[in-house]
């Protein structure tokens, strides 16, 4: 029935089948090694995309703004070494910064760019009185860099220029809720009495009780920048690119662009750390599976003397013989990874059920990935072949006759 397949094939699965009980320990050791993998990759690159996630929530991947000013002498001093107080820096707007935007769209891998206004205010309520970042954006582009509509826990997501979001805390502190009025007042002298229309909660105490939001063109009439913008924020679509996209706006436009790397170094450094570790781990376990179907292929070799002899007494040359082996070694892995694979899934599975919040959502969320499965399969499948190298080459230099012979 099996006479349609290769000699080799006919007799790599017939060695397995005949040391049932070494193939099935092999088996079980290479899916659990797969397991492994397969297990701690998800979750470690779960964890990696909610630290992520929660990091950047609330704010883009790169940041770019106007030059610092510098303040310079205005005559020669005839060799003198002059002194120069390093000037305040001032709220201003980026030159042309609409025909910059443009630049900036046009650079591979930039996904969205949205001007925004920001500065320092005061959030008043009656006695209440509470120092605040304002920012005034464009709604519908900015909600594509912080989601911000689905962070809104009481109101709804609405920006007019009458309107003001603020955050959990903030409200707090005032004791505000949706509908109630707050003036907002700026260093310069203006204020402005606005709605509250939302109240969100960004998952970040300090971006709650500090940040507020209002319509681009109100937030430039009371930071007296009227038609600026003094941040232009971009996300990108690979956000481990952000430092190399970042060092071409910069030398395309001339303006000072900062990514989320730069800002965030010590989370950058932990991140990598954590992929070194998960490459570790894979690496390890990988040696541990090579290791163990390396072991039984070599003890098969030794058990099937007798009959490597006659195959290669039948005609059977050194290659076909090695090829039985490599074969063995890449069944072992496959089948393996496809039971470490199931296994895997199962403990996701548990894992997402068991381990949740106190308010029952799941603790990070983890996404199967079929790229993980398949990837698993291929190094399975190689790290099998590799390991059977050298079984494989042992098994065809036995000379026929002394292998016969015993």
């Amino acid at each position: 029935m099996r006479s349609w397949m290769p000699f080799e094939w006919i007799a790599a699965l017939r060695f397995l089948g005949e040391g049932r009980m070494q193939t099935a320990f092999i088996i079980v050791g290479a899916s659990i090694g797969v397991a492994v993998v397969v297990f701690m990759s998800a979750i470690l690159t779960g964890m990696q995309a909610n630290i992520i996630r929660r990091s950047l929530l609330s704010q883009p991947h790169i940041m770019i703004q106007p030059a610092e000013e510098v303040a310079r002498p205005l005559r020669d001093l005839k060799g003198e070494a002059a002194i120069v107080q390093k000037r305040t820096q001032r709220l201003i707007s980026i030159d042309q910064w609409q025909r910059h935007m443009e630049i900036i769209r046009a650079i591979p891998g930039v996904d969205v760019v949205t001007p925004t206004v920001s500065g320092a205010a005061f959030a008043l309520r009656g006695d209440a009185n509470r120092s605040v970042t304002l920012t005034g954006i464009e709604p519908d582009e900015y909600s594509r860099i912080v989601p911000l509509p689905d962070k809104v826990v009481a109101g709804t997501w609405r920006l007019t220029s009458t309107d003001v979001l603020i955050g959990t805390e903030l409200a707090l502190d005032l004791g505000a809720a949706v509908g109630d009025k707050m003036r907002i007042a700026t260093p310069n002298g203006t204020s402005l009495t606005l709605i509250i229309s939302g109240i969100f909660d960004l998952g970040n105490k300090g971006v709650n009780e500090r940040q507020v939001y209002v319509l681009l063109r109100t937030a430039q009439d009371l930071l007296n920048l009227v038609g600026g913008a003094s941040n232009l924020n971009v996300t990108v679509k690979d956000i481990w690119a952000a430092e190399d996209i970042s060092q071409k706006i910069n030398a395309a436009v001339g303006l000072e662009a900062d990514s989320w790397i730069r800002t965030n170094s010590q989370l950058f450094l932990a991140l990598n750390a954590q992929t070194i570790s998960n490459t570790s781990l894979r690496i390890a376990v990988a040696a541990c599976v090579a290791l163990g179907i390396a072991s039984v292929l070599v003890v098969s070799v030794v058990q099937k003397s007798r009959e490597i002899g006659i195959l290669r007494a039948m005609g059977a040359s050194r290659r076909q013989v090695m090829n039985v082996f490599l074969i063995q070694g890449g069944i072992v892995g496959l089948v393996g990874s496809f039971f470490g694979t199931s296994i895997a899934a199962a403990c996701l599975h548990m894992w997402m059920s068991l381990l949740k919040n106190p308010d029952g959502t799941p603790l990070f969320l983890l996404t199967w990935d079929p790229g993980l499965a398949v990837w698993a399969a291929v190094l399975a499948t190689l790290t099998g072949v590799g390991a059977a190298v050298t079984p494989a080459r042992r098994a065809a230099r036995l000379d026929p006759v002394v292998a016969i012979r015993g």
